[in-house]
């Protein structure tokens, strides 16, 4: 991965360039960070409807369909805006288990006009497997996604 670190930022900016679709593009994103991503069991979004997190494009196991802001990994990424990286979810007050499997989650908010209106999930059955620099990364891909048509 060292070696394509931003290079993964590039493609996605240039995958979703000029595609209006929403879902669509959230699902190559998802499908691109699947095969990008090593060691990870489940990647993709919830979408903010209505005041909760439903699930969106994903690559993965069966998960969770509704999340409340403010419960779980995903939900404290909704309620404060700011990304998750959480080493192990199991220490995590709140974690919410959709695939007993994952040891370790990263959540990055997506923020449109000082609002999230979406996160992106990622899962590893690894403790600790997510790096301040794979945070970063998909911070910027959040960033990049933040000027999609939401």
């Amino acid at each position: 991965m060292q070696q394509l670190e931003g290079e993964i930022v590039q493609q996605i900016s240039g995958l979703v360039h000029g595609e209006p679709d929403l879902i669509a593009n959230l699902s190559n994103v998802s499908a691109l960070l699947n095969e990008y991503l090593a060691d990870i069991n489940w990647v993709g979004f919830y979408i903010m409807r209505e005041g909760e997190l439903v699930l969106g494009p994903f690559q993965g196991k069966v998960a969770c369909i509704r999340i409340p802001v403010g419960r779980g990994v995903c939900g404290a990424a909704a309620a404060t805006g700011t990304t998750q990286r959480v080493e192990d979810v199991h220490a995590f007050p709140g974690h919410i288990a959709c695939d007993s499997a994952s040891n370790s989650e990263l959540v990055v908010p997506i923020i449109v006009n000082d609002r999230v209106v979406a996160v992106l999930d990622i899962d590893s059955p690894k403790y600790a497997r997510f790096t301040p620099e794979i945070q970063q990364e998909m911070e910027a891909i959040a960033d990049v996604l933040a000027t999609l048509n939401w």
